[in-house]
C-alpha cells in the first residue's frame, strides 16, 4: 500500500508551525521588516536630515539638499528539519504533530533572532557604554541604562519604540538594584515575576545561552555587549516566509518534516543602537 499523507495534514501543519513561529520569535517585530523580497539583496533606504533656513522675500528657494544613503541586506536561506519514523508512529499523531511544530518552529525562531543579533554586534556604532559606569568591571546596571538613554537623547533618537535586548545574567544582575525591583520606581512585576518589561524608556527582552549564538561573550569574570537600539535602527528583510514540507522517504521509512525560510537582516542607522558592555 503506497504511503500518503493528507494536504489537509500538511496545511495544517505549516499553519501552526507559522503561528508558533511568530510567538517564538522575540525580536521579529522590534526591528524594520520588509516581507516579500524578491531578489537576494534588499536595499533599505536612509535619509539624512535637514536644518531649515530663515525665508527672506523675493530669494530663491534653498534646498535641504538631504543626502540619501542605503543599507544593503544579503538573505541566506535557512531550514529546519526532522524524521518521524513510521514503525514509531503508523500515522503521525495529533502529539506527535505538536511535539515537532515546536522543534521546527522554535529552531527557526532562534535562527531569526540571530540574525538580527548579528546585524547589531557588526553595527558600526559610535554610543557605547563601557563595563566601568556604575562602578569597577559591573555587570549591567542602573547607571549603565541611564547612560544609554542619555547616548539616545542626545542622538535624538525618538523616545518610543525603545528596546534592549539582554542576557539572563545581565537580568539578574539588574534586579540586585532597588531603584529597579522597589515599587516605589518601577511597576511590581520586577517584584512577582522576577522579570522587567519596561525601565527607563526601554522595553526589555531576555534570551538565555543559544546554541545559534545569542549574545556572545559572558560568563564568570567575562564581558559581554548587550544592545539598546531603536526598531527604524535595525532592518529585516524577509524573501521567503516560513513554509513547511511534509514528505515521505522511503530510504529511511520515515516522513521528513521541514520548515524552511529566507531572510537576512542588516544595520540600517548605526546611530540608534547602543553597544553596553558588562562585566558578569
Amino acid at each position: 500500500m503506497a504511503v500518503s499523507i493528507s494536504n489537509a495534514f500538511v496545511t495544517l501543519f505549516d499553519t501552526e508551525v507559522k503561528q508558533a513561529y511568530q510567538a517564538d520569535a522575540v525580536l521579529r517585530n522590534t526591528v524594520r521588516l520588509r516581507t516579500g523580497v524578491t531578489a537576494s539583496t534588499h536595499k533599505f533606504p536612509k535619509i539624512g536630515a535637514g536644518v531649515a533656513q530663515v525665508r527672506i522675500p523675493q530669494t530663491d528657494v534653498t534646498p535641504l539638499n538631504v543626502s540619501y544613503s542605503q543599507a544593503t541586506v544579503t538573505l541566506s536561506d535557512w531550514i529546519a528539519a526532522e524524521y518521524s519514523d513510521i514503525f514509531n508512529q503508523a500515522k503521525v499523531n495529533f502529539d506527535e504533530r505538536q511535539e515537532l511544530v515546536q522543534v521546527v518552529s522554535k529552531a527557526i525562531g532562534r535562527r531569526a533572532d540571530q540574525l538580527v543579533i548579528d546585524a547589531l554586534a557588526a553595527s558600526s556604532t559610535s554610543l557605547t557604554v563601557s563595563n566601568d559606569i556604575g562602578g569597577s568591571d559591573t555587570n549591567l546596571n542602573v547607571a549603565k541604562l541611564r547612560e544609554a538613554k542619555r547616548l539616545m537623547d542626545a542622538s535624538n533618537v525618538p523616545m518610543d519604540e525603545r528596546y534592549i535586548l539582554i542576557h539572563a545574567s545581565n537580568l539578574s544582575s539588574l534586579l540586585s538594584e532597588t531603584a529597579v525591583t522597589s515599587s516605589d520606581f518601577n511597576s511590581v512585576k520586577a517584584l512577582v515575576q522576577g522579570d522587567i518589561n519596561s525601565f527607563l524608556g526601554f522595553n526589555f527582552i531576555t534570551i538565555g545561552d543559544r546554541s545559534e549564538g545569542g549574545l556572545s561573550g559572558g560568563g564568570s569574570g567575562s564581558d559581554r555587549v548587550v544592545y539598546a537600539y531603536h526598531k527604524s535602527a535595525i532592518g529585516m528583510a524577509e524573501g521567503m516566509g516560513v513554509r513547511s514540507e511534509i514528505n515521505y522517504i522511503p530510504e529511511k521509512t520515515s516522513w521528513l518534516v521541514a520548515s524552511m525560510f529566507s531572510a537576512g537582516a542588516t544595520a540600517i542607522d548605526a546611530g540608534g543602537v547602543v553597544a553596553i558592555t558588562c562585566r558578569e
